[in-house]
């Protein structure tokens, strides 16, 4: 795990790897596409994750913008390695957009992560569910590319998560707490 991090790291540093100069122009509908899919697939509504073949529409999504995220042979029709895949390759479009628009990319993580939540939520139990959460987990942490982090998309991810969670709460309070101008009626 933390060998593939450093690694980034290093060559983030040493300007190995250069950044693209411009953004498709698809990449932030793409980014919605996949992860409507990727939700409906992890959760098992339409394939699911271990059939060796649900995947293909949203890998395909995911090559046309970063080519070398691929599934090996040895990886088709294994849970934990094509959810890796998937989820490595759908964060790493989300901070790619990020490069270039960061706080709509910070609204499509959140998008992404709450989308995730729900799908794994939906997912069967056993041993399959379990797969899908270490592949989730494998994929974020290995399969995710850091050098495409900005300092920008960081903290507008955070402003997102409070205004969001704000919301909710106002939400709730307004649903639980009654009108102030409320008499009840008298027995």
């Amino acid at each position: 795990m933390f060998r593939n991090f450093s690694s980034q790291l290093a060559a983030a540093t040493t300007g190995k790897e250069e950044a693209k100069k411009v953004m498709n122009p698809n990449l932030r509908s793409d980014i919605y596409t996949v992860v409507d899919q990727a939700r409906v697939w992890i959760s098992g509504s339409r394939g699911q994750p271990g059939d060796g073949v649900s995947y293909g529409a949203i890998l395909s999504t995911i090559q046309k913008h970063f080519p070398s995220v691929k599934l090996g042979l040895e990886s088709v029709g294994h849970v934990e390695s094509e959810v890796a895949a998937i989820v490595g390759g759908i964060t790493n479009m989300i901070m790619e957009y990020s490069m270039w628009e960061s706080m709509s990319g910070g609204m499509a993580m959140r998008t992404w992560v709450d989308g995730l939540v729900a799908a794994y939520g939906k997912a069967t139990l056993g041993p399959k569910k379990d797969a899908i959460a270490k592949g989730i987990t494998r994929g974020i942490n290995q399969n995710t590319d850091v050098t495409l982090m900005t300092k920008e998309f960081t903290a507008r991810i955070q402003i997102i998560s409070a205004l969001k969670s704000g919301e909710s709460c106002r939400f709730v309070l307004l649903e639980y707490i009654p009108d102030p101008n409320y008499i009840p009626a008298s027995s």
